[in-house]
């Protein structure tokens, strides 16, 4: 009885509330008292969770790098980290284009593109990308927010760490604890979640308006009906895979869901989805390598966002793709994951580089970015989604799933 009364009033619950309340209260208001009253209430949600980001990414793979200890086993799990986040966005955007192809979001829409305008994009060098994954100055990388470099840096840090061995345990554990502290952190500030919830959704109702959904209905559906296919023939079989309910799963990935649908900001969810796989039996030092690494390239559900409004804007501005181009497509989708940052509307940017390489008119950007905030809700919590299971994939096959526990930090939630 307990249980089931805890489910109703818990955080993930509140959040709902938060959501729906958020909804109803939005289409009441007005786009100014919107704009002036509920938007700081979201906005300071967003900044309080990327508050702890840094500092949790940093203390976590530098403590998880340096229990690790063997260079080749570093680099084990990072290939299997990295092939499985390749993997899935391929499949990704192939289902975008399949399930776009058949709906064909586009045919038939008599909306005017006149006037609208978007700026292309340049794809850099692949040395340049590469190059920019070293930072030059690591302080300014975590003053920005540069996850990469911040992840890249940490794991060297981690493994120098190790090299050293008992002489310099006293750092080691410094880490450990400071990441214990961000933990604590991180679940204080969700306290304030069902409040940011409220406020991100209202306002976005009052800015948008459901009106704006019905032009371009047709889209959303097909973004919608792409990405439920995907989880169902992709996530959920891997989950029975490696041996967990999908019932289990989808209770314990709920709340960085539901952060990262309601803010439209993977880095938003990191922290809650770190602790969240950890606490579904992710090793400690995977999850904290795999995750803040997913939340800067393992972009699923971008990738199915890219290959649906390739194919929509394809069809608004008649152009026929070739096979050819919508492979083209699935290249670039995979390619541009790694550039798109876990911010909102950054997938919408990122499209100008898929759109630019098969001749699609740039103006399209512009059309689907009345509706973005919504398609970024559902591609947003969809990326979050996979990088907590890549977490879990990766521990089964370093046979570790389930055989560690989260110490103290275990019973901070059940404290507040």
């Amino acid at each position: 009885m307990s249980t089931k009364k805890n489910f109703w009033i818990g955080l993930p619950m509140q959040m709902m509330y938060g959501l729906v309340l958020g909804v109803i209260v939005g289409t009441m208001v007005s786009s100014e008292f919107g704009a002036t009253y509920l938007q700081p209430l979201g906005q300071l949600f967003i900044r309080l969770i990327r508050m702890v980001v840094v500092p949790l990414v940093v203390a976590t793979l530098i403590a998880g790098s340096a229990g690790l200890g063997d260079a080749s086993k570093i680099g084990k799990i990072a290939v299997k980290t990295i092939l499985f986040f390749a993997i899935t966005t391929a499949i990704a955007v192939t289902i975008g284009l399949i399930v776009a192809n058949f709906m064909e979001p586009g045919t038939g829409l008599t909306i005017s593109v006149e006037g609208l305008k978007a700026k292309a994009a340049a794809a850099p060098p692949l040395s340049k990308v590469l190059l920019e994954i070293v930072p030059i100055n690591p302080i300014e990388a975590f003053a920005k927010g540069n996850m990469l470099q911040v992840i890249f840096f940490s794991i060297f840090f981690g493994f120098c760490l190790s090299l050293m061995g008992d002489s310099v345990r006293m750092v080691t554990d410094f880490f450990q604890k400071v990441g214990d502290v961000m933990i604590r952190m991180t679940n204080y500030v969700m306290l304030y979640a069902p409040i940011g919830v409220f406020g991100l959704i209202a306002y976005t109702v009052t800015r948008h308006g459901l009106a704006v959904l019905l032009p371009l209905g047709k889209l959303i559906l097909t973004a919608f009906i792409a990405t439920l296919i995907f989880v169902c023939i992709t996530y959920l079989p891997i989950i029975k895979l490696i041996g967990m309910k999908i019932s289990d799963y989808l209770k314990g990935a709920f709340e960085p869901w539901l952060i990262a649908f309601t803010t439209c900001s993977s880095a938003a969810a990191l922290a809650v989805n770190l602790e969240a796989s950890r606490k579904m039996g992710a090793s400690k030092a995977i999850a904290s390598f795999a995750i803040p690494l997913g939340n800067t390239i393992n972009m699923n559900g971008t990738s199915i966002y890219m290959g649906v409004t390739a194919v929509f804007a394809a069809e608004v501005f008649g152009i026929d793709l070739t096979l050819a181009q919508q492979f083209q497509i699935v290249l670039m989708g995979v390619l541009a994951a790694v550039g798109t940052a876990g911010v909102p509307g950054a997938g919408l940017i990122m499209t100008t580089l898929v759109f630019t390489e098969v001749g699609i008119p740039l103006e399209a950007v512009a059309l689907i970015a009345g509706i973005d905030r919504i398609l970024d809700m559902i591609r947003t919590s969809v990326n979050v989604l996979g990088d907590s299971l890549t977490a879990l994939v990766v521990s089964k096959s370093e046979g570790v799933l389930g055989t560690e526990l989260m110490d103290q930090d275990t019973v901070v939630k059940e404290q507040l």
